[in-house]
């Protein structure tokens, strides 16, 4: 039997209850006694007055072959997450098939890094990879566009009868094998090509499954608000919980308006519509850079892209979208190249342009951004990422504040300068956003780091710190926690958090990891 008593704690329960002095016994990872009076056995571990609070959980992760590669994971072990959802935005690596696996491949190389051999297809099988070990807990959408993929290809057309009624058996196939729910990605070949009929006839199949549906929308520039309006109707006439994940209001066209898209949750939240949201805290974006290309551009998948990039012809007409009409790549607005910053690159040759806008090496070079956007794109064969600096303080804080808000980095984990938000989302909440601005207040912010989003998730014993749950816990110091990484330094550890438990296990310990990988796969319920 493996006893822990934690002594001396400030209790933040993950509810949004006030905080509470007392001690914590754990028994066999799972926590078997809170108080003042609880008895001392086994290790002790003096808290001396640290928060002792659930473990974080990251809504939205792009980890997903960081989970099962990297033991150490330690851009969500240092900042006390334990527990990430992947999956997300349509595209990940389950299901797949030999057709549909080279092209992921090459499309998630800027958000996951090249990869390799995977010994899995489903999503049951690469939940059973993680539970291998893992140095976090995992939850798993089922991604709309690898479903789209597979059934449909990536031509931009509408699905047949019979390939709508394969990516529902997809779907129902990856929900009966554990997933939580299904994720989309609207502006991604080939999830953008599916209409509104087909995604409510798919998000029918995750509501009869107990699931919710978590996508990134059409839009979050021009035409915002109504790709929010068409997320609320999918899950109107479907039935499904919806999750508004990294619910921005981005581009200069929404400076202001975040007001309007809360009233629009508040509506759908008054029909009884089940909505929640997350958001990171941080002002930029971060994505691919041949994101930003037109639609059209990108059907067929990376290799016809890259023949089109080639293509006068083609090439006339995508400049067309990105600085004169606007592109649904880049949220229906006209590419702001000082805003394009590069973050990662596949080739190492090219390692000298990140952290450059496009509009730098431009005026570097003597060339027009539009001529150095097209070259890296294709020297670099897709692979770059970059930051988007397109995001409005007032917006962030605004859309931070209402009750159905949770957290999620979205952080990509590759790339020479990757965003911070990546190590630091859920310091920087409690050390920017709680003590610094007091937007949130500390109890407040760790239910929505912790209990509301394993609400969301259907997880019942954890994300809170009660007689009973199992002991996923961090131990923060309220006085110093901050991020630690920034936008020149993006890989360095979170401060003031010494102690993070998973199942009652040690991951981080004094401040550092140790060797212990218990995270495992978090199934959907039956």
């Amino acid at each position: 039997m493996s006893t822990l008593t934690i002594r001396g704690a400030s209790i933040v329960d993950g509810t949004g209850a006030p905080a509470y002095p007392g001690d914590a016994l754990i028994v066999d990872g799972r926590i078997a006694a809170l108080g003042s009076d609880v008895p001392s056995e086994g290790e002790i571990l003096d808290a001396d007055g640290l928060v002792l609070a659930p473990g974080f959980i990251d809504m939205h992760a792009h980890s997903d072959l960081a989970v099962v590669t990297d033991p150490e994971h330690l851009a969500k072990t240092t900042q006390g997450v334990t527990t990430e959802v992947v999956g997300q935005d349509g595209l990940s690596y389950a299901p797949v098939d030999d057709v549909t696996l080279p092209i992921l491949r090459d499309q998630l190389a800027g958000w996951n890094g090249v990869a390799g051999d995977l010994p899995w297809r489903t999503v049951g099988e690469y939940l059973d990879r993680v539970d291998q070990g893992a140095a976090v807990n995992v939850c798993y959408l089922v991604p709309q566009g690898s479903v789209r993929m597979m059934a449909v290809g990536t031509e931009d057309r509408p699905a047949t009868p019979a390939e709508l009624s394969r990516m529902q058996q997809l779907v129902r196939e990856g929900l009966e094998q554990g997933a939580v729910g299904m994720s989309s990605g609207l502006t991604y070949v080939p999830g953008m090509f599916a209409d509104t009929d087909e995604l409510v006839a798919l998000c029918r199949v995750v509501a009869e499954h107990g699931g919710y549906y978590s996508p990134h929308q059409r839009s979050y520039g021009r035409g915002a608000l109504e790709a929010y309006a068409e997320m609320v109707e999918v899950a109107r006439r479907s039935g499904v919980a919806l999750h508004l994940t990294h619910a921005t209001m981005n581009f200069g066209v929404n400076r202001g308006r975040a007001g309007e898209f809360l009233a629009l949750v508040d509506g759908a939240l008054a029909e009884g519509i089940d909505v929640t949201l997350d958001t990171y805290p941080y002002l930029p974006g971060s994505t691919t850079l041949s994101a930003v290309l037109p639609s059209w551009s990108a059907t067929g998948g990376p290799s016809a892209t890259l023949e089109r990039l080639s293509d006068p012809a083609a090439l006339a007409r995508i400049r067309e979208h990105l600085e004169v009409t606007g592109s649904d790549g880049c949220h229906g607005v006209v590419a702001e190249w000082d805003t394009l910053q590069i973050s990662g690159v596949r080739e190492p040759e090219l390692s000298g342009y990140v952290g450059s806008t496009i509009a730098a090496l431009a005026a570097e070079s003597g060339r027009e951004p539009f001529d150095v956007f097209v070259d890296v794109l294709r020297r670099d064969r897709l692979g770059t990422t970059i930051l988007q600096h397109v995001g409005h303080e007032p917006n962030v804080r605004e859309i931070m504040r209402h009750p159905r808000h949770t957290a999620g980095s979205d952080g990509l984990l590759v790339g020479g300068r990757p965003h911070p938000r990546a190590w630091g989302t859920f310091p920087r909440y409690l050390g920017h956003y709680v003590r610094e601005e007091g937007v949130l207040g500390l109890e407040e912010c760790v239910a929505r780091m912790t209990g509301r989003s394993a609400a969301r998730l259907g997880l019942t014993d954890r994300g809170v710190v009660r007689v009973g749950a199992v002991a996923d816990l961090v131990l923060f110091d309220p006085s110093t926690v901050a991020a630690g990484s920034t936008f020149d330094d993006p890989r360095r550890p979170a401060v003031g958090i010494p102690f993070v438990f998973l199942d009652g296990v040690r991951v981080i310990d004094d401040g550092q990891r140790t060797e212990a990988v218990p995270g495992r796969a978090l199934r959907r319920a039956a």
